[in-house]
């Protein structure tokens, strides 16, 4: 059994929880590793999930928390749906 650690505790589940580099999230949302890489630091209350060494381990949460950012940041400057690079 796996612990997944939600908001309001821990879900148990026979399935490990998917997690991924911050090159997976920028590949899955077509930026630059570097946009999500300054986007995760900016944002102290996004965390890694797990630790492989020195590389932080992201789940699918953090994907979406990412795009919202993006998006926010996007609505300031005045971008609508453009390039994310």
């Amino acid at each position: 059994m796996f612990c997944t650690f939600t908001g309001k505790g821990c879900a148990m589940s026979n399935v490990p929880p998917k997690l991924v580099t911050v090159g997976v999230i920028a590949a899955e949302l077509g930026v630059s590793v570097e946009r999500v890489a300054r986007i995760l630091r900016a944002r102290p209350h996004i965390q890694p999930k797990a630790y492989a060494g020195n590389i932080r381990l992201f789940d699918n949460e953090t994907i979406s928390q990412v795009r919202y950012e993006m998006n926010a940041i996007d609505a300031r400057r005045g971008m609508r749906g453009g390039n994310h690079a």
